[in-house]
This record gives structure tokens, sequence and C-alpha cells, in this order.
């Protein structure tokens, strides 16, 4: 896959997630939540396999990310969101539906949602933020750019250096994937169906911005 042709996969994906996210927000039973799971883990699956073989034919290109809006670009780490950005979200997620179920809760009620997550789930959480190799990731590529004086060597020496960085993005990649899948697993179907949403919620919301920003700004 070309990088082009990455850019024109990228915008019919994007098309159907919009779809598969719209179909998360009224699951009408336990059979079809966990058959709708699977359906934008797999769409997810998708887009990180069509972007490491665009990655293999041109990690410039994929770095840069032309098919994102300017927005994105400044928020992304390697060409894409922080894996920790789904912990924070869970954070978040779950102090807004602690708060605004309080009274039942005080009551002893279970709500089932984000806002009642239990102590061992909290603790899950924990585990895998400490355990995120997202330092590690990061600390690579801050290696490969210091290393900016190989770029002065043979052309053989500098394709030899552009191709780690091919390494350096499925890493990355492979990371935010692991991420979800770790994520949606310790949460039960309820709560990996509000997380999902959130989650689609907060991308598809940063690209509408992005959008707006980039055309509204005059043409050079």
């Amino acid at each position: 896959m070309t990088t082009s042709t990455f850019a024109q996969f990228y915008a019919s994906w994007y098309d159907q997630f919009t779809r598969l996210i719209n179909q998360l927000t009224t699951p009408p039973n336990q059979t079809d939540t966990q058959e709708q799971i699977r359906k934008v883990m797999s769409h997810h699956e998708d887009y990180f396999n069509a972007k490491s073989t665009a990655a293999e034919k041109d990690p410039l290109h994929v770095l840069a990310s032309p098919w994102a809006t300017t927005l994105e670009q400044s928020l992304h780490w390697i060409a894409g969101w922080r894996p920790t950005t789904a912990f924070h979200l869970i954070y978040t997620e779950s102090s807004l539906l602690f708060e605004s179920h309080i009274i039942d809760i005080l009551r002893g009620l279970r709500t089932g949602d984000l806002g009642d997550l239990s102590p061992t789930q909290f603790r899950r959480v924990s585990d895998l933020q400490c355990d995120t190799e997202e330092n590690a990731i990061t600390e690579e590529l801050s290696e490969w750019q210091d290393s900016a004086t190989d770029m002065m060597g043979s052309e053989a020496e500098i394709n030899d250096k552009i191709q780690r960085l091919v390494g350096i993005i499925k890493k990355a990649d492979e990371l935010r994937l692991r991420t979800l899948r770790s994520v949606v697993e310790f949460l039960s179907p309820q709560q990996a169906i509000e997380f999902l949403i959130a989650s689609a919620e907060l991308l598809v919301g940063i690209r509408g911005w992005g959008l707006n920003h980039d055309r509204s700004l005059p043409r050079i």
C-alpha cells in the first residue's frame, strides 16, 4: 500500500468508523453488544495493519501524517494518539459518571457503567499505566532524531536510518492496539461500549475541530 493509497484508505476507514460508533449507542442485547465491540476492535486492527504496510513503503510520510488535520498532527505521538490517553479517558469518564450517579451510589445502587468501576478494575488501569512502553518508545525516537549526523553518510546509511523509523512507528502502533485490547478486556461489555464511544467522540471531535480550523485558513 502506497502512502497516497493509505490516505484514501483512511478516508474510507474513518467514514465506516463513524457508522460503527453510531451503532454502539443503542445496543439491543448482550449478544449484539459483544459483536459490536468485536467489530469496532477489528476495525481498529484493519487501520493499524494498513498503516504498518504504508510505513514500510515510506515511514517519513507516515510520521508526517498528511491525511490528518493540523490540530491532529499537533497532538500526535509518533503518528497517532498517546496510549496513556486511554487511561486518562477512563479516569475522566469514571469521575464524571460517578458524580452524576452519586445519589444512587450512596443508596447502594450499582450502575454498572464506567462510574461504577471496581477496586480491581482501578488497579488494572494503574498497572497498565505503569507497565506501558510509551516512555521507552519515546526515548527510541529521541535517539533516532539525535543521530541526525548520520544523514551526512552514504545513501545506503541514510536509507538504513530511515528504515529504523519503520520499527519505531510499528512499535508505537502495536502499543496503541495492545492498550485498546487490554482496556476492553478488563471492562464489562457495558463499560467497554462506553469507553469505545468516549474514545471515538474524542477522535471525531478533534478531527472535526481540525477540519474547521484548516478550512478557515487562507490559502497560500
